[in-house]
């Protein structure tokens, strides 16, 4: 695709955040390695790729700006639980690329492609545990989560892994929000926010007291 494209698609998630010409090389070589994988590894059942960018990196990007207005997490950490094919973790670490970053991934396919991405994408300080979150002994200012199976088991899970004073971050369905509210009962939770050019999806953000 394009790298025209790419901004064009992108441009309703990103604010005032830009993306420079390397970071879109990076989303570019990231996709094509998705739909390269897709083909043989079920990584997202999303197959056309403006959709791709639009729903999986747009809503990862748009979580970055929201996470990270300047751009910058020097010292920070984020654990991205749950992380299947890479979102949201990796197009934060694209666009802030100085966080400090784990991949939890349980299954090996899911795990080997992070591990490649990162490789082709030359990601630093960043890296992929696989196994269960709880076992990972992992813990950071930020965790994200998105997409993952098993909501009810997994939110608690993501909540314990939140330092005090950290966030956490997710991404999900309008209809989950009050449910995540009522299983991480830790977390502060604020109001959710919507995602550009969805009626469904929403951001959840709340602080560990």
């Amino acid at each position: 695709m394009e790298a025209s494209r790419i901004c064009d698609l992108l441009s309703l998630f990103l604010g005032s955040v830009r993306l420079t010409p390397s970071q879109i090389e990076q989303i570019s070589t990231y996709l094509d390695l998705l739909l390269k994988w897709n083909a043989k590894t079920n990584l997202t059942a999303i197959r056309n790729p403006e959709e791709i960018v639009r729903r999986h990196f747009g809503e990862s990007l748009f979580a970055a700006s929201a996470l990270y207005p300047t751009a910058e997490g020097p010292g920070e950490t984020l654990i991205d639980f749950g992380s299947g094919a890479g979102f949201p973790g990796i197009p934060i670490k694209i666009l802030v690329p100085s966080l400090q970053m784990t991949l939890l991934e349980s299954q090996n396919k899911k795990a080997t492609f992070l591990r490649e991405v990162i490789r082709t994408l030359k990601l630093k300080q960043i890296q992929v545990h696989m196994g269960r979150a709880e076992q990972s002994g992992t813990t950071a200012k930020t965790v994200t989560m998105r997409a993952v199976e098993k909501f009810e088991e997994s939110v608690p899970v993501a909540a314990s892994l939140v330092e005090p004073g950290g966030r956490l971050a997710m991404l999900i369905g309008a209809a989950q929000a009050e449910k995540a509210r009522l299983l991480a009962p830790s977390i502060d939770w604020g109001e959710v926010i919507k995602i550009p050019g969805s009626e469904q999806r929403v951001l959840l953000v709340g602080r560990k007291e």
